[in-house]
């Protein structure tokens, strides 16, 4: 039997400073004492990396999973702008208006817990049907500029409904399975690049608010000469030859969607056809392809215009006295054994698979990790599905109040979402402080948050709410670009495409059942989805000050 120690379950301190470059042989370095055999091929993975520093290969890594990130919120902002033009064309009621945010996350779910996070740690390249990092980087953007370009067809809500949850599912993957290659490609000094890719958030929601601010109000159905909106063309109580919101006359929200699957498409081309990726190293040696691994390292290295240290030898060394050293049951290889790895027959690969997924819960402080992470994850997105669901809505109405134009108010969400940007920076400024700053960060942040859908809640004056919405996503870009960042960095690569999924799903699957909530309660009172989004997001801060600071900021497997 595999024993949990020997997959790989790393939770340690930081490691001391100065580490040595690669050398002629790697046997008893003293670094590597207490570590696993696939640990220590991976810190010899981290060397060569840390050898190159930030070359022209990560750079384009960094920016094409930023580009993954800019798609994430610029669907789960897209939906929100949309769909008063989108209620007011096919007639459906306030309670009614929540299905596209769940339509959008169940998709969601479904792309990060049962395939995206969780098939990019198993299934292997050059297996059946070919996944692995490398296709799964690929293929998650091609489905959502798919789905994308076809949301501006439907005549019905049914239809949008549908296409948005497959939209939604290629959408899903882009968060783990970003974070997880820009780590394991990143030198260790360039880890708090981790959290500047969540810059790419708020300039998606930016770029999305910017198009629908150019589209929507000129080409929206508006007000008839009553001054209430046009009523839907499907509606009971339209009276024969009146005036009501034709398809033609709201074309807005499609030219919109049409733009935002373009731009989709533009970044799977940069991804598939102009740059060539290459499955991460560490991920090769977690399945057992160790001279693969070599051949990437030697190809990232000359793309960076250097040589590379690192050899099959260096490998085939730590293998070697590895078997030298064991005295259990040798016929069932471990993590990270190379070609006996890959020898291994199905059952062997399905004892090693099981071990793997015990990784999360080895013993109490990755157990006690690992349900705070899903709690932080299902409050954060119950919080921010809400507030990215509803706040647009909320602001039409609030501003509708008092007196000002559909035009200025779209006008205003570019001014509101232009400072996450800030958000994140002061994130990042924050996650290079060691240990303290990633979790103080969080609970700072998560906590104005809350404090700011409270406020919000309380008043109406056009000053206060650009103010309070700018506050609530300035602190919202913070607290993610914290959270995003650290993550991949609290599991070692055997499972962390799939912890992050796990992390992922727990968090998809509160916001299919937030907004549906919010739904309900806005009906009754405009500012009750306020109340629950903010109550959601005091539910992370607790839990984040529950972690325990060592968790934060070791060295990545």
């Amino acid at each position: 039997m595999v024993a949990a120690k020997d997959l790989g379950v790393i939770f340690k301190e930081d490691p001391p400073e100065g580490r040595p470059a690669i050398q002629n042989g790697v046997l008893g370095d003293p670094e590597m004492e207490g570590l696993t055999l696939y640990e220590k091929k991976a810190f010899l993975v981290n060397r060569e990396l840390d050898s190159h520093g930030m070359g022209k290969y990560q750079w384009y890594i960094f920016f094409l999973c930023g580009f993954g990130y800019l798609i994430d919120l610029l669907y789960a902002q897209a939906f929100g702008l949309v769909e008063p033009a989108i209620q007011q064309e096919f007639g459906f009621g306030n309670a009614q208006s929540g299905n596209i945010f769940s339509s959008f996350s169940a998709g969601l779910t479904a792309g990060q817990a049962f395939v995206w996070g969780v098939l990019v740690d198993i299934i292997e390249p050059g297996v059946n049907f070919l996944l692995g990092r490398q296709y799964a980087f690929n293929l998650t953007v091609l489905i959502s500029s798919i789905f994308g370009l076809c949301l501006a067809a439907p005549s019905n809500y049914n239809g949008v409904l549908v296409l948005t949850a497959f939209v939604g599912f290629g959408v899903g993957g882009n968060i783990p399975i970003d974070t997880t290659i820009c780590l394991e490609f990143l030198p260790q000094n360039r880890r708090f690049l981790l959290a500047m890719l969540s810059i790419f958030q708020p300039l998606g929601v930016v770029i999305c608010s910017g198009i629908a601010y150019g589209f929507i109000p000129p080409y929206s159905c508006g007000n008839g000469s009553d001054g209430n909106p046009l009523p839907a063309c499907s509606s009971s109580k339209l009276a024969p030859g009146a005036r009501c919101c034709t398809k033609g006359s709201n074309m807005g929200w499609r030219y919109t969607l049409i733009c935002l699957g373009a731009i989709c498409l533009a970044i799977f081309f940069l991804r598939f056809v102009v740059f060539n990726f290459q499955e991460s190293p560490k991920y090769l040696l977690s399945r057992g392809k160790d001279e693969k691994a070599v051949k990437v390292l030697q190809h990232i290295a000359k793309f960076n215009g250097c040589e590379s240290s690192i050899s099959m030898e260096d490998f085939e060394a730590l293998t070697n006295e590895e078997a030298s050293r064991s005295s259990g049951d040798a016929a069932t290889p471990v993590l990270g054994a190379g070609a006996k790895q890959l020898n291994s027959t199905w059952a062997q690969k399905i004892t090693i698979e099981m071990q793997r997924f015990k990784i999360l819960f080895s013993n109490f402080k990755a157990a006690r990790l690992t349900v705070l992470v899903w709690i932080t994850y299902m409050f954060d997105y119950w919080g921010f599905s809400i507030a990215g669901s509803f706040l647009p809505k909320i602001l039409l109405e609030k501003n509708s109040a008092i007196k000002v134009s559909v035009s200025e108010t779209y006008r205003n969400f570019v001014i509101i979402y232009i400072c996450g940007i800030p958000g994140v920076l002061m994130g990042v400024m924050m996650y290079m402080v060691p240990r303290v700053g990633r979790k103080w960060a969080m609970v700072f942040s998560s906590a104005l948050m809350g404090v700011s859908l409270f406020l919000f809640a309380a008043v109406n004056t056009e000053a206060s709410n650009i103010g309070l919405n700018a506050m609530e996503y300035f602190f919202q870009s913070m607290f993610n670009a914290v959270l995003y960042g650290w993550t991949p960095e609290a599991f070692p690569a055997p499972i962390r495409g799939t912890a992050c999924g796990l992390a992922s799903f727990w968090g998809r699957l509160f916001s299919i059942v937030s907004p549906l909530i919010g739904a309900v309660l806005l009906e009754k009172d405009l500012n009750a989805p306020l109340y629950l989004a903010g109550g959601g997001v005091f539910i992370c801060t607790i839990a984040i000050v529950l972690m325990q600071t060592s968790s934060m900021g070791g060295q990545s497997y």
